[in-house]
């Protein structure tokens, strides 16, 4: 299907002023070797021929209009337009334009327009082209002022850069400045100083070509050793050819590679150490020495990953015994800085890059690195690592599942990278924090592939627990298995709270693997052990790992807490706490008030049965109470399975009926002639939404005989169902003094096992502790089921049992018969 995003219509505009159509198209951005920069394309759709082919100039004043156009000018007389179909067309392209010009997308154009008065204006557009004085001695000042002058206005920065170019004249310049120097002419040094950096700052990439020059650049670097601003020159020169030393680690055979490497070093440093730091005017002006760097690296890239003898010397040597610590430590470092290069590379690119040096046995090469002693080649090496991690991990998780069908788990590769995570010796653990992110995407199951035949995060994960997990946990057993860790120093436990960030990563993602190992390793345990760290992030990195676990509300671990009392270790962090409002105090709260919203059943009847004692005088929240409010209500259920089951049924029907038509329904029901009823015809409510409402009333009629057949006095029973809005059905009985009371006892009889004076158990009645009450709703209709969740309901019963009693006597005789 055609992108109608980057459909184009190409205008120039012609000498009357009048916009021409040069075809429609479709545009694209890309660099482009002739013209030595980013440049924008547009492909006739028609037969595919070019249309337009312009680079993006730094300095063009680029102009955005009405949302799906963009205007500049390619030369003097010369104005282009692009008219896009669509509006994420233009601001795509137009986003790649400000990306060159290094301008904020959020613009509608990229240049600020001069203001020049009419007369310069008609000066600068008759001239043929900037003339510059003659390159002497006595006109330096002059030629520094012309220079100065011409930057701010993109016109005659052009003129100035086309000046510059055809007539020679930077080489020109280099050979006054050897004059100067010889005759130490300090102010005609400065004035070179000007000129150069005003040079620089034209951004023009031919000129680039020739200051940066084999035979140019020396020169160029020492004109800006004299800065004006500075008291004294600076040694740049003599930096760069006695202190930096260039390092064959391998013999280069390609004479315009080594070239290409020594310039790229040389304007680097130029960029980073010789030329003043840019202000914020002067930084976008040096873009395109931004990308003459960049394209050399490429280009190196490119150069030395084409040559396959080189690359194949190169692991030979890493690999080779042999080879001495010094040599092998510049390998690791040559290496390293290859790999940094390739970061510049498209991604087509990027992945032939490491595709070459996988063949060449990069993997192996690194796993000989770092099981060496050397501390430097090691960091190398893992450097190395990254890239690879970061560009491909399957690509690394083949390679250690493969080698491990031939080695012992010690020298395998991740667990090599996991020891040096352990044995990290600084004492921020810097290296260790970048090994446990790159452990972690080995082990993310997100970017692991799957095949026809096998998911990679099946096999990989089960190589990864049978291997390597052991490795990862042997410190945190090591220093649990008392009360409390064995040892408590900031590296330590700067080192656990790793460990433990990345076991709480696996429990989110592995699922049965790490159940499977916390469970039978009891590892939860092990880590609720630096709930007494001296140290709260570790104290609170437990507990998360913890909150992880009981967030997944999986039965399997739940039994496994309660079984361990794993709660204990929390509950005593809690009260040693005691009343410091902090992170760790907020923290617990929030475990014990999810058991308590998500209502895990398992985990409530555990911390209330085992802990109420020392957490019921908690009251500055409602947590606790809460808690013991689930547990009561759910043995009230386990006391009486009907209620509970009376509950679901009248759940099933809870949202089967129109408001509007119970409303028409009760005042039927009210209007009904007493007479129209025979003694003991029970009333049925006609509507067409219950489709079996016996199916409702059996289980409730059967409940009541029972209920008959067990007392003697006499009761009355009203049952009718009722929903308005979003109110849940509702039921009544009405009891004698004596029926109440027994169920009330009943219904009160959930407490503590062991603990008869505890609130809730028998004899008590606890506020806190919900019973079976009488709940009436409009139209007098009232249930026999309340619902846990409303904290206002005893008063509401007290309401609808007066609103109850003032029903007419008559209808109370009726349905009560």
């Amino acid at each position: 299907m055609t992108d109608t995003r980057r459909r184009v219509k190409v205008y120039t505009l012609n000498e009357d002023r009048q916009w021409d159509d040069r075809g429609t198209g479709h545009v694209s951005s890309g660099y482009v070797e002739r013209l030595k920069g980013m440049s924008l394309l547009v492909r006739a759709e028609s037969d595919g021929s070019l249309l337009l082919e312009s680079k993006i100039n730094p300095n063009t004043a680029y102009q955005k209009q009405q949302d799906t156009l963009i205007v500049w000018s390619e030369a003097e007389n010369y104005d282009l337009a692009l008219s896009f179909q669509e509006k994420a067309g233009c601001d795509e392209i137009w986003e790649k334009i400000c990306q060159v010009q290094g301008k904020d997308p959020s613009v509608d154009i990229t240049q600020d327009l001069v203001d020049e008065s009419e007369e310069e204006r008609f000066d600068d557009m008759s001239s043929p082209g900037l003339e510059l004085p003659p390159s002497e001695l006595s006109r330096l000042e002059e030629i520094a002022e012309v220079v100065a002058s011409s930057l701010p206005s993109p016109m005659r920065r052009e003129k100035l850069a086309l000046a510059l170019e055809n007539e020679g004249y930077i080489k020109k310049l280099l050979e006054l400045f050897h004059v100067c120097e010889d005759l130490e002419n300090t102010e005609g040094l400065h004035h070179l100083y000007e000129i150069i950096k005003g040079i620089f700052l034209l951004n023009r990439t031919a000129l680039f070509e020739v200051m940066f020059s084999e035979d140019c650049i020396m020169d160029i670097i020492g004109c800006l050793e004299y800065d004006p601003s500075l008291p004294m020159q600076r040694k740049h020169r003599e930096f760069l050819t006695k202190t930096a030393k260039f390092k064959e680690v391998i013999p280069i055979s390609d004479p315009e590679l080594k070239q290409k490497i020594h310039q790229t070093y040389r304007v680097q440093y130029i960029q980073d150490v010789v030329l003043p730091t840019p202000s914020v005017f002067e930084e976008n002006m040096l873009s395109t020495l931004h990308s003459f760097i960049f394209f050399n690296k490429v280009e190196i890239v490119g150069m030395l990953q084409e040559d396959e003898k080189f690359l194949t010397e190169l692991f030979a040597h890493l690999t080779d015994e042999a080879t001495d610590d010094e040599k092998r430590q510049e390998l690791v470092n040559f290496l390293k800085e290859f790999c940094a290069f390739s970061q510049t590379l498209q991604p087509q690119n990027r992945d032939t890059f490491f595709k070459t040096l996988s063949n060449m046995g990069i993997l192996p090469a690194l796993e000989v690195i770092l099981g060496m002693d050397d501390a430097q080649v090691r960091s190398a090496a893992t450097d190395i690592f990254s890239y690879l991690v970061e560009y491909n991990p399957s690509m690394v998780r083949e390679f250690v599942m493969q080698e491990a069908q031939q080695n012992d788990d010690d020298i395998l590769l991740i667990n090599l990278i996991i020891e040096h995570m352990i044995c990290d010796a600084d004492p921020e653990l810097g290296g260790a924090v970048q090994l446990t992110g790159l452990l972690r995407t080995l082990v993310d199951p997100e970017n692991m592939l799957a095949t026809t035949s096998k998911t990679e995060k099946t096999e990989f994960l089960g190589f990864f627990y049978k291997h390597c997990m052991h490795v990862l946990t042997a410190p945190l057993l090591a220093n649990t298995t008392e009360d409390k860790p064995s040892k408590d120093d900031f590296q330590t436990a700067q080192l656990l709270a790793l460990i433990l960030e990345l076991l709480t990563f696996c429990v989110e993602h592995h699922t049965y693997h790490i159940k499977n190992y916390i469970i039978n390793k009891d590892i939860l345990r092990r880590v609720l052990v630096l709930m007494s760290s001296m140290h709260s992030f570790l104290a609170l990195c437990a507990l998360r790992f913890m909150r992880k676990i009981v967030g997944l509300k999986d039965e399997f671990y739940n039994r496994y807490i309660v079984k361990s009392f794993l709660f204990e270790p929390v509950v005593k962090a809690f009260l040693n706490n005691g009343s410091r409002y902090n992170l760790m105090n907020s923290a617990i709260i929030e475990i014990f008030e999810y058991v308590r919203v998500e209502d895990i059943k398992s985990l409530t009847a555990h911390i209330i049965e085992n802990y109420w004692k020392a957490l019921e005088d908690i009251e500055y929240v409602q947590t606790f109470k809460g808690l013991k409010l689930r547990y009561d209500q759910q043995r009230e259920r386990q006391d009486n399975p009907k209620l509970d089951s009376m509950r679901s049924i009248l759940r099933n029907h809870r949202y089967r009926r129109d408001a509007r038509s119970i409303e028409d329904e009760e005042e039927m029901w009210f209007n009904t002639d007493e007479d129209d009823l025979e003694d003991g015809e029970p009333v049925v409510l006609p509507s067409d939404k219950i489709k079996n409402s016996e199916d409702l009333m059996d289980p409730i009629s059967k409940f009541m005989e029972r209920k008959k057949l067990k007392e003697t006095e006499e009761k009355e029973v009203l049952l009718k169902t009722n929903l308005t809005g979003r109110q849940s059905p509702s039921f009544k009985l009405s009891f004698s003094g004596a029926t109440k009371a027994n169920l009330t006892s009943q219904s009160t009889a959930s407490s503590l096992p062991g603990s008869p004076t505890s609130p809730g158990s028998p004899g008590s009645v606890s506020k806190s502790t919900p019973q079976t009450t009488a709940i009436t709703t409009k139209g007098g209709l009232v249930g026999l089921v309340d619902y846990p969740d409303d904290d206002d309901e005893e008063e509401e019963d007290d309401e609808e049992e007066e609103k109850e009693e003032t029903l007419p006597l008559a209808k109370k005789q009726r349905l009560g018969s």
